[in-house]
């Protein structure tokens, strides 16, 4: 179909997506609106944060880079989910940057960190981001380590799942995630969970597969 009409069938099927848009570009209020527009009351919307704050600014500088973003990221209102900060391949563990950061992030909102350097897999990291609340993200299959199993969900009261491999999932493979994801709504969280876009949909039905699972 044409891109014009792809969210409004996507938001028939399942009720949130993860935007890589707002990675490189702010939103606007007439990029929100048309977001709002096109899907339904319930839709949730996961915004991956801007390069600068963590591409450029490496985390540092907070006070700079984040308001401009959040007040953006608030247009869509009650449908905003988690914000994703996904750090570069090449960001090594800096506790202190790491608290600076998470102490200027305000309340009331669910934000993630994925970190790509398996320095950051540590118990003072994973207490720096529960004290705040802070998911660490599960990636599966960007190229790097993922974080341990056993940190989904330990550090927030919600889980954060990016199923992004190359290669297709197996059923077998999709009745594991749907343990990790039952495991997670029987303890009492919510849980985000995004397969990588593909052309063919093989990844979309591997997320319908995951959803009836789990149901």
């Amino acid at each position: 179909m044409k891109t014009a009409g792809l969210l409004t069938y996507y938001a028939t099927r399942f009720d949130t997506t993860e935007v890589n848009y707002t990675f490189r570009h702010l939103p606007t209020e007439k990029t929100s609106a048309s977001w709002l527009a096109t899907t339904p009351p319930g839709f949730t919307f996961a915004l991956k944060a801007s390069q600068r704050i963590t591409h450029f600014d490496r985390l540092r500088h907070p006070a700079d880079t984040l308001p401009l973003f959040l007040e953006r990221a608030n247009l869509v209102g009650d449908r905003l989910g988690p914000i994703l900060f996904q750090t570069p391949p090449d960001l090594q563990r800096d506790d202190d940057t790491l608290a600076g950061f998470v102490a200027s992030l305000p309340s009331g909102q669910r934000f993630a960190l994925e970190v790509r350097h398996d320095s950051w897999y540590a118990p003072e990291v994973y207490e720096l981001l529960a004290a705040r609340g802070v998911a660490l993200v599960h990636d599966d299959g960007e190229g790097h380590a993922p974080s341990p199993l056993e940190t989904i969900g330990a550090t927030a009261p919600f889980a954060y799942l990016r199923l992004r491999s190359e290669e297709p999932y197996s059923d077998e493979d999709v009745k594991n995630w749907a343990g990790v994801v039952s495991e997670q709504l029987a303890a009492g969280r919510d849980v985000y969970a995004y397969f990588r876009h593909d052309e063919d949909g093989t990844m979309a039905i591997s997320a319908l597969r995951l959803r009836e699972l789990v149901a």
